[in-house]
């Protein structure tokens, strides 16, 4: 496996496995709310207006709102949107990427990307992060990787990565810090542990979910989930997983005048 696509192929290959994304993607802790309240201000989503950029299917749109957010979701995914008016019916859904965003100046209290900031331009897409936001308003950017502290989840990456073309080509999660801070005020990082348990089969459907899977198609993919099938049930003969992350948060916020 030689040949790479281009950036566009992987950031448009979700489209394909929206609906699988959905199904077997992880939800986000608990404690990353109650983390992003302390850093973004006491309160800072109950009753806040906020851009959740790259929505996706709606997963960290639903966290959002169901803390007391009025979110509008904003995604450029056809097929992905599709999955998010089916599951979120209510809220208002846009048709448009990070990098250009149709909405006026000052209008949001908070942006967040939940596992999507690295499909922008940081050049573009932090200066109309804080174009949009209102003075004192945070950029809040999220991902769950997979923990690097579990020893079987740092194996099965270690196997990927041979695999793999581009496998964590456009991972950005431990750079976003510096990379924001070269562009705007300096950012506050923090790393959250938490885990999931779930039967093997959805764990394979997670890891197909991935642009590198994606890209890919099934009929070259299905050796690599295979294999993975093989390995994860000599290290959990149950077929029950402990899906462990390592959930990486950035946020900066707009300053006040």
């Amino acid at each position: 496996m030689t040949d790479q696509p281009p950036s566009a192929d992987y950031a448009l290959s979700f489209d394909t496995v929206a609906a699988q994304y959905a199904t077997a993607r992880p939800d986000y802790p608990p404690a990353l709310f109650d983390t992003l309240d302390q850093l973004a201000g006491p309160g800072a989503l109950h009753g806040a207006d906020v851009l959740d950029v790259g929505a996706g299917t709606g997963i960290a749109t639903r966290l959002l709102r169901d803390r007391g957010a009025r979110v509008i979701a904003v995604e450029p995914g056809t097929g992905m949107a599709a999955q998010l008016r089916g599951a979120l019916p209510d809220v208002p859904l846009v048709r448009a990427t990070g990098d250009a965003l149709p909405f006026a100046d000052a209008c949001a209290d908070l942006v967040t990307y939940a596992q999507s900031w690295h499909w922008t331009d940081p050049a573009r897409s932090v200066p109309e992060a804080l174009r949009v936001l209102r003075p004192g308003g945070s950029l809040a950017l999220w991902w769950n990787v997979p923990d690097p502290d579990a020893p079987w989840t740092a194996a099965q990456e270690a196997r990927l990565q041979e695999r793999l073309p581009g496998y964590h080509r456009h991972g950005v999660s431990a750079e976003a810090p510096g990379i924001i801070t070269a562009l705007a005020s300096a950012p506050v990082s923090r790393r959250l542990h938490w885990s999931r348990r779930i039967p093997v089969d959805l764990h394979l459907a997670h890891l197909g979910s991935r642009s590198y899977f994606a890209v890919l198609g099934p009929e070259r993919s299905a050796p690599v989930l295979a294999d993975e099938r093989a390995h994860l049930l000599r290290d959990f003969p149950d077929g029950i997983v402990e899906d462990a992350y390592a959930l990486e948060l950035t946020v900066v916020r707009r300053p006040c005048p």
